[in-house]
């Protein structure tokens, strides 16, 4: 193989790749109606699944799409016209969600939380148990805005107790940080091809346990592109996606997803964790402070004050010419731009990014 420029990308997705998913896509052309190429999604389906549950209770259902593609396909699908969905808003994506049932015009709770601080597990549950026509629960698992870890366990304990339907944004937790669907009770998980697992972007996927979604078969439809049982169900029965996948990105999608298993999800995270250990490390030295505090961090993604003498255009194109990207902040009251340590980069890539930017803030 000719190997390729190789950029490293510090912003939060998509990722940095191996060389050997990018050629993942130099295939012969082939009719995605062909028996092969339903093979190659069924594989891709069910590894995926494998990686936070187990196949016979859960499944992924595959669309051409983003994340949010994802996001709205679970939000427009499973919540009945009488029920109302709880949205845990604790940065710019739990507010996209919002943003995505209103355009459906379907009954919500927004759940206004700090971006920075955990939830308010008390006042959650009073919140619940003031509007007994909640059915569903909804959370961004890593909020991508600042890097602030949302729990998992004890918002799945929430749900079971109150009997809700648990909806999570996993867009830049999965295939990093270990999730086991069954025990945080989880019945639909939403993630993309193109963050951790390291693929291109392009497809975005729900894991769902297989008895919530045969429950939504029977809802009045809201949607068409993005209708998650009829996804799923044609899935079952032909082996096919309703319509034109994105054929070259599912054969890089399965080369990232070989190369997932055969580093570990658990070594993967470790990779993860070092990187960050690193910049949050020489952040400090430099005086740096960033958003989210240890103890609540995803390890993945950091949110970092700008100095107020650094310009963030400027500094960006500072070092897009030296072959990193960064990426801005969207917490509206700080002044802040992001580095997610993701993708297929390593300790020494923010060990030289560090140095980088110590030159750039006190040039």
């Amino acid at each position: 193989m000719k190997l390729i420029k190789r950029n490293v990308l510090l912003n939060p997705g998509p990722a940095t790749t191996t060389d050997s998913v990018k050629y993942a896509q130099v295939v012969p052309d082939i009719c995605p109606r062909e028996k092969e190429f339903g093979d190659l999604m069924e594989y891709v389906s069910l590894a995926l699944t494998k990686i936070v549950a187990k196949p016979k209770l859960y499944t992924t259902v595959l669309f051409g799409g983003s994340g949010t593609a994802v996001v709205e396909s679970v939000l427009s699908s499973v919540i009945p016209q009488d029920k109302t969905v709880l949205i845990v808003n604790n940065g710019a994506y739990g507010k996209r969600m919002c943003q995505i049932v209103q355009s459906y015009g379907i009954n919500y709770i927004e759940f206004k939380s700090s971006s920075i601080k955990p939830i308010d597990l008390k006042k959650l549950k009073k919140t619940i148990s003031k509007t007994p026509s909640i059915s569903h629960l909804a959370v961004v698992h890593n909020e991508t805005t600042t890097g602030l870890l949302n729990s998992l366990h004890d918002l799945g304990k929430i749900a079971k107790k109150f009997k809700l339907a648990f909806i999570v944004d996993a867009m830049s937790s999965y295939a990093a940080i270990p999730i086991n669907m069954k025990e945080q009770n989880i019945d639909y998980l939403c993630a993309s091809s193109n963050k951790n697992i390291q693929g291109m972007a392009g497809i975005g996927f729900v894991i769902a346990n297989k008895k919530s979604i045969e429950q939504s078969k029977d809802l009045k439809e809201r949607n068409f592109y993005l209708n998650l049982y009829a996804q799923y169900r044609n899935f079952l029965d032909s082996h096919q996606m309703r319509f034109t996948p994105p054929v070259q990105t599912l054969y890089s999608l399965k080369q990232a997803i070989i190369e997932c298993n055969e580093e570990g999800i658990e070594n993967r995270y470790k990779r993860y964790s070092k990187s960050w250990e690193k910049l949050t490390c020489e952040l400090k030295k430099m005086n740096l402070k960033y958003l989210v505090d240890d103890e609540y961090h995803s390890k993945i993604i950091t949110s970092i004050f700008i100095p107020e003498h650094i310009n963030f255009n400027d500094m960006h194109d500072y070092f897009f010419n030296k072959g990193f990207t960064i990426y801005p902040g969207k917490v509206e009251k700080f002044n802040t731009f992001r580095v997610a340590n993701i993708g297929e980069i390593n300790v020494d890539d923010i060990k030289l990014f560090c140095k980088l930017l110590k030159k750039y803030i006190t040039k």
